[in-house]
């Protein structure tokens, strides 16, 4: 039989789910498709059907909302989360994305408590249900950025071919932004956005470094402002940026080829004490049980742990070499 208290918190576990469909459903009507192509189409182009002009006017009423609640909420913007939510193409903003993690930590605490019947395990869980957002937000830079290294040496070849057809280097990009697939024409289309608000092309790609944090891309963009600079032939220094990318490209490949051994025998060595540890407490667990003798931090376990990470951080290490 449900208790009153047990009542509250199923009544409080609904209500933070109708809120979170509610800023799901209201983020994904306004974050689908171009950002800003679907803002010029709310308010400049008129709907000649009546469905057409309602959909409008929600849409309008629904981005105003918005505004105000980013308005409300601004001290709680930070740099930082700004620049992860565009590497990762999330179109939220930062406040909308603190927000979503405070709702997930509220329901992780309710959904812990009810199901321990304890304030603790729902602190725990909503700790955990905290850091999920992040760690997702982590996930999606990372595969796009890998992503996007896959794809630099096509961009550079597109690149450099319509320049050498005639096209000037806003035009070029434009090419990119059309012909390549994400994230690759995501982020170019973004530059040409930029270019286009009244941002020198330079400094939008030196946004675009930034976003993408990869040293390939940061030589071409240096390459890109020197020659603003000083001038020169922007064809025949592409091909020499683009060649040189290929061949770091073709090496870096060749350095984890010949490392793999190495970094995959600190994986086996590092994961081998406990499969074994595991092994000797099914067999012998009182045996195993001597070795926690005599408190928890003192004990041989926590040495041989610490042991183990400090030995696969300098096998890790030993593995790495930078190209």
């Amino acid at each position: 039989m449900i208790t009153g208290f047990s009542s509250i918190l199923l009544i409080g576990f609904f209500v933070l789910l109708a809120f979170g469909l509610f800023f799901w459903g209201m983020t994904r009507a306004l974050a689908t498709g171009d950002g800003m192509q679907e803002r010029i189409h709310t308010y400049a182009l008129v709907p000649k059907d009546k469905p057409s002009r309602g959909r409008g006017r929600r849409r309008a009423l629904l981005a105003r909302l918005r505004i105000r609640l980013n308005a409300m909420l601004s001290p709680l913007s930070s740099e930082k989360i700004s620049l992860q939510l565009m590497q990762a193409n999330l179109r939220i903003s930062v406040t909308e994305f603190l927000l979503m993690r405070i709702w997930i930590s509220l329901v992780g605490l309710l959904v812990g408590w009810i199901t321990s019947g304890t304030m603790i395990s729902g602190i725990g869980l909503a700790m955990i249900a905290y850091l999920i957002p992040e760690i997702y937000l982590r996930r999606r830079i990372s595969r796009r950025q890998i992503q996007f290294e896959k794809q630099l040496v096509d961009v550079l070849v597109l690149i450099n071919g319509a320049v050498r057809a005639g096209f000037s280097l806003l035009q070029a990009i434009e090419v990119v932004a059309r012909e390549m697939k994400p994230p690759a024409s995501d982020e170019f289309k973004r530059v040409v956005h930029e270019v286009g608000l009244g941002l020198a092309l330079p400094q939008a790609l030196i946004n675009l470094a930034e976003r993408m944090r990869n040293a390939d891309l940061d030589l071409m963009v240096t390459s890109i402002e020197i020659h603003y600079r000083v001038g020169g032939n922007l064809a025949t220094m592409l091909s020499a940026v683009t060649e040189t990318i290929r061949e770091r490209t073709r090496l870096f490949g060749e350095v984890r080829v010949i490392t793999t051994q190495q970094r995959y025998t600190g994986y086996l060595l590092s994961v081998l004490p406990f499969i074994v540890g595991a092994l000797m407490f099914m067999m012998n667990p009182e045996y195993m049980k001597r070795l926690f003798i005599p408190g928890p931090l003192l004990c041989i376990p926590f040495g041989a742990i610490v042991g183990i990470i400090l030995g696969h951080l300098v096998i890790q290490r030993i593995a790495r070499i930078e190209v």
